[in-house]
């Protein structure tokens, strides 16, 4: 039996270094998908010239882990992802390259050293901002009213598998209609310029298996209060990470890590 084949050359460096990545995926960007912000990120990487580690074998790929991307056609200001890298960076200086390679619209927000641990698992949950245009507040609110009082808020979506249908309301940790204002604040695009008569709702939604997506809670809305906004709402994740225990409110998931890069 012929032995088994091994790639020829020197193994491949090992990692040194791992850095995990804040970014923002906003204005048209948010339409991109997640395979799309992957061949952006690994040209941006050979452009910026970060010292990657690779896989072994004979089909070498740079040792990239992408957490819990938002789904195509939402916005985020708190997208993240971990590098290995063969030879010690200054973090700082790979936000700024990084950022410059990248096209407008995909922003490093933050490079930091990583620390013990799974930064996936620190993932817990997402605080999310729904604008929808043409709805007036009361109305909103009626509906977020009427999804907090029932114990289960069923919605069907399509999987690989075929079609699933589970609930989204134990998922949901705090929900509440929300000044445009107190958001735009901080995200400006999160509520649609010169839009009239837009309501706006914040929540904060665990991680479960299946994901509940903010799309899924515009369903059961649908369903349990005949909400159906006139024009398409817009969605921003504004935050992921550990949940705050106590209250509905979520940690920044780098805290923990050895911070040089800034914001």
């Amino acid at each position: 039996m012929p032995g088994r084949r091994v790639p020829e050359g020197p193994p491949p460096a090992p990692v040194v270094q791992r850095l995990r990545l804040r970014y923002a995926k906003r204005g048209r960007l948010r339409f991109s998908s997640t395979r799309d912000f992957q061949r952006a990120l690994e040209r941006a990487l050979r452009r910026a010239d970060v010292p990657m580690a690779f896989s072994a074998g004979f089909h070498p790929h740079p040792r990239i882990s992408y957490a819990n991307a938002a789904p195509t056609g939402t916005a985020s200001e708190a997208e993240y992802v971990e590098l290995g890298v063969s030879e010690r960076v200054d973090p700082e200086a790979v936000r700024v390259a990084l950022d410059d390679a990248l096209p407008a619209g995909l922003d490093i927000l933050e490079v930091v050293e990583a620390g013990p641990g799974s930064l996936a698992d620190r993932l817990e949950a997402s605080d999310w901002v729904i604008a929808v245009p043409r709805v007036d507040p009361e109305t909103l609110q009626a509906a977020v009213d009427a999804f907090l009082a029932v114990d289960r808020a069923e919605v069907t979506r399509t999987f690989k598998t075929g079609p699933r249908t589970f609930d989204t309301r134990e998922a949901v940790l705090d929900m509440r209609v929300v000044e445009p204002a107190s958001v735009t604040r901080a995200v400006p695009d999160a509520v649609p310029a010169g839009e009239a008569g837009c309501a706006t709702m914040r929540m904060v939604v665990r991680h479960t298996t299946p994901a509940v997506r903010p799309d899924d809670i515009l369903s059961a809305l649908r369903a349990v209060a005949d909400l159906v906004p006139p024009a398409p709402p817009l969605v921003t994740r504004l935050a992921q990470g550990p949940l705050v225990h106590g209250v509905a409110a979520v940690a920044d998931p780098l805290a923990t890590d050895g911070k040089v890069g800034g914001s």
